[in-house]
């Protein structure tokens, strides 16, 4: 059985536009960012090894479901590729800084995309 939070968040899924979902993605890895940041303080390695997956898995799902039609697809490919390769090292080394660095290029990308979303809502 399904609490409501979880069949609240269901529901935005699944009735969110494409552009939305992008977004969504964004925060949902700044989110795990962040309980990873707060987990290897904590020296809980299970929970920050579980965060730095979870925003990989992230940055896989943001990859495939690129637009390959567009220039700019190509270099967010790359972008995104040296995101996960980061965060896999700093999984293996537990090192904040990397964290940091891939939070505050994932909030930049969210920041962009939200804006983009804001100029096509009024276009």
């Amino acid at each position: 059985m399904l609490n409501p939070q979880e069949v609240y968040q269901r529901n935005q899924v699944t009735t969110a536009r494409p552009e939305e979902l992008t977004l969504m993605l964004y925060n949902g890895a700044i989110k795990f960012l962040h309980q990873a940041k707060l987990a290897i303080e904590k020296k809980d390695i299970p929970k920050a090894n579980s965060s730095l997956v979870k925003t990989q898995d992230i940055l896989t799902e943001l990859m495939t479901t690129l637009n390959m039609d567009y220039e700019i697809s190509n270099s967010l490919l790359s972008l995104y590729e040296y995101m996960k390769s980061k965060l896999i090292t700093a999984n293996i080394n537990k090192d904040i800084a990397m964290i940091v660095e891939i939070e505050n290029m994932l909030i930049e990308l969210k920041n962009t995309w939200s804006q983009a979303m804001k100029q096509g809502k009024s276009s």
